[in-house]
């Protein structure tokens, strides 16, 4: 009975003491949170502090390039993003300001885009791109332009970087109207002759539209001849002999329009901005050259002819390779 009893004062003991060190094991855990808690909040908050300035960095970046409002300014700050002067050396920000000042006509921008095409300086090396930035440069007169290329792989066609293709023409919706081409000889003549040059006789219409306002002696300060407006090298190329002449004009634009519609493959952006200011500009430009009269004409031009692509004849011509570098892009 007695040593029953021993057992039982013996567990109530055992009890009494893993109770306790439980209470104990519970308050050390405890102290032990307080202490590294204000170090968990430290951290947390030094993470948030430092996503925050990440942030205001870039944003910074974005600021300082959109605050420059001169070219050589622009190319100052292109020169610091670059080199890490006095800033984070930062490619794709630099290429932002050298593009900036570019657009304003800086011949350095020009240069500075070209050199950093050329050695892969935040971009993939492109000699096509670098090819095209050094003739801008040198046409902006930079003095070493002439030089660097000489040393570029001779490319059938320079190219522009994406940040210096010119924006498409945009038709705004109070802009689009159908222009009623005044009937009359002049249209019946069009409608004729169009068909046996593959020409839609409402692109022949919305040219001479355009060019002369169906006035056939009319005569530019370029001297650019008659209803389709030919220039004399034009007019002998198409072999028009009297560019007074409604007939003998119309058949020169038309002979033109098409030998534009195949060298452009139907893009009737392009076939516009070319009769223009000519094919070799479109090329050079990668697209509807930046001059105001120009981009105007293929606003007109596309207002009153709706259709993006017309049929080509591909036998006329080879197509420009200005084309073969479209189809690329878009595959």
């Amino acid at each position: 009975m007695i040593l029953g009893n021993s057992h039982k004062v013996a567990a109530s003991a055992s009890h009494t003491y893993g109770r306790c060190n439980k209470k104990l094991a519970v308050q050390k855990l405890r102290r032990r949170l307080m202490r590294t808690l204000p170090a968990i909040i430290m951290v947390s908050t030094l993470a948030l502090f430092a996503e925050g300035a990440s942030a205001q960095i870039l944003e910074g970046r974005t600021s300082l390039v959109q605050e420059q409002d001169t070219a050589t300014s622009l190319v100052a700050l292109g020169n610091r993003y670059q080199h890490g002067e006095g800033l984070e050396r930062n490619f794709q920000s630099a290429i932002e300001a050298y593009c900036k000042a570019a657009k304003l006509g800086d011949g350095q921008a020009f240069y500075e885009l070209g050199w950093m095409y050329a050695n892969a300086r935040g971009v993939e090396r492109d000699d096509s791109i670098a090819r095209y930035l050094f003739e801008r440069a040198a046409e902006h007169g930079h003095a070493h332009a002439l030089q660097v290329l000489r040393y570029l792989p001779v490319s059938a066609l320079s190219a522009h970087p994406s940040c210096l293709r010119p924006e498409p023409v945009v038709q705004r919706e109070e802009e689009e109207y159908v222009h009623p081409f005044p009937r009359g000889p002049i249209f019946e003549l069009v409608n004729r002759l169009a068909p046996h040059y593959g020409v839609d006789p409402h692109l022949a219409l919305a040219v001479i539209s355009v060019e002369s306002g169906f006035q056939p002696k009319a005569v530019s300060p370029k001297n650019a001849q008659g209803l389709m407006q030919l220039m004399p090298e034009t007019a002998q190329r198409f072999r028009v002999r009297n560019a007074f002449d409604p007939e003998d004009n119309i058949k020169g634009g038309l002979a033109y329009l098409r030998w534009l519609l195949a060298y452009f493959k139907g893009n009737v952006t392009f076939v516009a901005a070319a009769y223009n200011a000519g094919e070799r500009a479109v090329e050079s430009h990668g697209g509807i050259p930046p001059y105001a009269e120009t981009r105007d004409y293929v606003r007109k031009i596309t207002r009153l002819y709706r259709k993006a692509m017309h049929p080509f004849q591909s036998h006329v011509v080879n197509a420009s390779p200005l084309m073969s570098r479209f189809a690329s892009i878009s595959e």
